[in-house]
């Protein structure tokens, strides 16, 4: 397994197979996420373009099995920089670690954590202070909830993140058997850099 930064010609070759890993794993519980190629290449755009945005690739040979994302948070979306409105939290600190996306059988072997070092040297490079991420929230009794499911917030708390209380971002997009898309929360988590 290789896990690294991904640039220049590498980054543009890679695009497509990041798409494609993010509607495939988004695709599992808890996103359910009912994704499509074309508005996967939009929205990685910014990723390619922005000198200060990193995609980070596992790659098991050439076979790209897992990607991560993230940039300076008032370079992202409106909907999730709006969330930290009156957390007296200055945009321009933060750093935000946006999808992680790894195919089933290349987890627990340490990958997540190389996605999560090398966000958080982009970050430390920025000179930022915070990196923050955040996952969706789904009621505990949701049909298409898995009897084995085994939320990440373990893992995320031994990497030095906790929740942001009332940080909650809400973000639309077409679940698997909706006839269009809806809102969604997502709860925001923080790491001071030290």
């Amino acid at each position: 397994m290789k896990v690294e930064a991904l640039s220049g010609a590498d980054l543009e070759a890679a695009l497509d197979r990041v798409a494609e890993l993010r509607i495939r794993v988004f695709r599992d519980w808890p996103y359910l996420y009912d994704g499509d190629l074309a508005y996967e290449r939009r929205y990685l755009e910014p990723y390619r373009d922005n000198p200060r945005a990193v995609v980070a690739g596992a790659f098991d040979g050439d076979r790209l099995v897992g990607a991560a994302t993230g940039m300076p948070m008032e370079d992202h979306a409106d909907e999730f920089a709006g969330a930290f409105e009156g957390t007296g939290l200055d945009l321009s600190d933060i750093f935000y670690c946006a999808e992680s996306v790894l195919l089933p059988d290349y987890r627990g072997h340490g990958v997540g954590h190389r996605f999560f070092d090398i966000r958080e040297a982009k970050a430390a490079e920025l000179g930022r202070h915070h990196v923050v991420f955040c996952g969706v929230q789904r009621p505990a009794d949701h049909p298409a909830r898995p009897a084995d499911y085994r939320p990440l917030d373990a893992f995320w708390r031994k990497r030095g993140y906790r929740p942001l209380p009332g940080v909650v971002a809400q973000y639309h997009w077409k679940d698997i058997g909706e006839e269009g898309e809806s809102a969604k929360p997502l709860q925001f988590w923080i790491r001071e850099l030290t």
